[in-house]
């Protein structure tokens, strides 16, 4: 009774995923021609849209195949606005990855999707038999749990890549402030020392800096420029620096007094953050010796001893 059971609740999980996934393909056309054609160009060249950020997720131009363009929509339709706008705002801090585009992310959400439900159901379905839990409720909470766990596991990896990127911004804005600052004094202007430094500095940073370069090289407003640079980051030591080199240029303050403090001050935070980090090894070294190191030192100094407590105490 209960194995049919089971399998009366995997077939039905099953048929309601493929109907969900045929209501989508017939349902979600989309757009098709020029107006995908400039939905993606507002995308790539816009991305601070909330709307342009939801057509670039809602278009399906890095599919691969029918099969692929219906897991992408049925991704699409499951993921809320709010979601979406994230992702599109996670992936500017992480720096766009050309191989990872919204639609791509959106399509292995839908894979995950499909494989995590019935994966999680063979799980359930293997708690059943070994634990003997309720067999329902055990399968639709593991299938549940694997469909959720599919359908949100490429947004950590997005987050993940994002906040890695910002710990390497961080790491190099004080060598990158003081190579700016020496370019200013050495008499060069703010766009060629930004050109210089850009060039010369390898990493997140540069490229960043090369974007703001182009923007302004385009047309935009050297502020512009520079607000787009600290809005595309999460750190609040690079939005200051930026904030301060904007003000200064408006203002009419010399940048290479400007340029100068903020680099002793990012000099005193790094020396901050090293003393922060250097504090905290011994919190983080605590539990691997208490629970790996001295149970090993007891058994090796005390084993010997209480064997020979034990042979005294049984003679």
């Amino acid at each position: 009774m209960d194995v049919i059971v089971l399998g009366a609740g995997l077939t039905v999980i099953f048929a309601a995923l493929l109907i969900l996934l045929l209501a989508v393909v017939s349902g979600g056309g989309g757009r098709r021609g020029l107006a995908r054609a400039l939905a993606d160009i507002d995308a790539v060249y816009a991305p601070g849209a909330a709307q342009g950020r939801r057509t670039a997720l809602s278009g399906t131009p890095h599919s691969r195949g029918p099969l692929g363009r219906a897991v992408t929509l049925l991704a699409s339709r499951l993921t809320p606005n709010w979601a979406a706008v994230w992702l599109q705002r996670t992936l500017d801090h992480a720096g766009n990855p050309p191989s990872w585009p919204p639609a791509r992310i959106l399509e292995a959400q839908g894979w995950g999707l499909l494989l995590g439900v019935p994966t999680g159901a063979l799980l359930g379905l293997l708690l059943v038999a070994v634990r003997g839990l309720p067999p329902v409720s055990t399968l639709i909470l593991g299938a549940l749990a694997g469909g959720v766990i599919g359908l949100w596991g490429p947004y950590l990896l997005v987050l993940n890549a994002a906040q890695r990127r910002q710990e390497q911004l961080l790491d190099t804005l004080p060598d990158t402030l003081d190579m700016l600052t020496l370019c200013v004094e050495a008499g060069l202007g703010f766009d060629a020392a930004l050109q210089q430094v850009a060039a010369g500095i390898d990493g997140p940073l540069g490229r960043e800096l090369a974007r703001a370069l182009q923007e302004m090289q385009m047309g935009k407003r050297r502020g512009e420029a520079l607000r787009a640079l600290a809005d595309r980051t999460t750190i609040p030591e690079l939005r200051n620096a930026m904030m301060s080199i904007v003000q200064a240029t408006e203002l009419g303050i010399p940048v290479a007094a400007v340029l100068r403090e903020q680099s002793r001050e990012m000099r005193v935070k790094r020396r901050q953050r090293a003393e922060e980090r250097a504090r905290k090894v011994p919190i983080k070294i605590l539990f691997p010796l208490v629970f790996c190191l001295f149970p090993a030192l007891f058994v090796v100094i005390l084993g010997p001893g209480i064997l020979r407590i034990i042979d005294a105490f049984s003679n």
